[in-house]
């Protein structure tokens, strides 16, 4: 009985123990099967995602120099506008300006035996436009001035009683018109024989050349009531 009793025991030992072995080789294969699986499908990933890695910082370093170029051409656009725009208002005379060029200083004469300030001749709005300021202008001045008053293709010189209001302001003799241009031209085209100053006999005129002249800019503002800029077609 205790002989059948123990073989019993131990032939249900011997079988437990064959089946925890038998599911500890089956978990230990399962187990060492599942690892080397997930490590190659997560090596893969790990490739997949080093491609689209290496994809999207080319894709990204060329829309950085695309952007790049882009701020350049703009940048460069921009300053080429400001240039220009620099220059028109330097030929508009919105600007200050200085350069090289004449100063003509014009003051009228009093009449012999007259001592009254009413009766000393006044340079009229004709003889300052016409014949001395286009005079210049016809010489090649670039920009020109008249007591401190900078002249540009609006402005009005015009007697206003017994003085001139240049750009609406009244000035009073005597005049100094600055003229920046070359000098030798300017001052040429005033002294010639037969020409303007020659011709002159009430006035007292000096032409003197100047190395550098400084010329206000244009202080009023340009109003356009009637022009306005044409549209291009395109």
């Amino acid at each position: 009985m205790k002989k059948t009793l123990y073989f019993s025991i131990g032939l249900v030992s011997l079988v437990l123990g064959l089946m925890i072995a038998l599911q500890f080789r089956t978990v230990g294969q399962v187990d060492s099967a599942v690892p080397s699986d997930r490590a190659q499908l997560l090596t893969n990933q790990l490739k997949e995602i080093e491609k689209e890695t290496v994809t999207l910082l080319i894709e990204a370093n060329d829309l950085e120099n695309k952007l790049t170029r882009a701020e350049k051409g703009q940048n460069e656009a921009s300053e080429a506008v400001l240039e220009e725009l620099q220059k028109v208002r330097q030929i508009a005379g919105f600007t200050q300006l200085k350069g090289s060029g004449v100063e003509v200083y014009i003051a009228p004469v009093q009449r012999a035996g007259q001592h009254n300030e009413n009766n000393w001749y006044v340079v009229s709005d004709e003889d300052l436009l016409l014949r001395v300021v286009n005079e210049l202008r016809a010489a090649g001045a670039e920009a020109l001035s008249i007591n401190g008053q900078r002249i540009i293709s609006t402005s009005e010189i015009r007697l206003a009683g017994s003085f001139i209001d240049v750009n609406l302001t009244r000035i009073s003799p005597p005049y100094t018109i600055m003229a920046i241009g070359a000098p030798d031209q300017l001052e040429s085209s005033l002294l010639i024989k037969g020409g303007l100053v020659d011709g002159i006999r009430d006035w007292e005129v000096t032409v003197t050349k100047q190395e550098e002249l400084l010329l206000p800019a244009y202080k009023n503002s340009v109003k356009l009531e009637y022009a306005k800029p044409l549209k291009e077609e395109k």
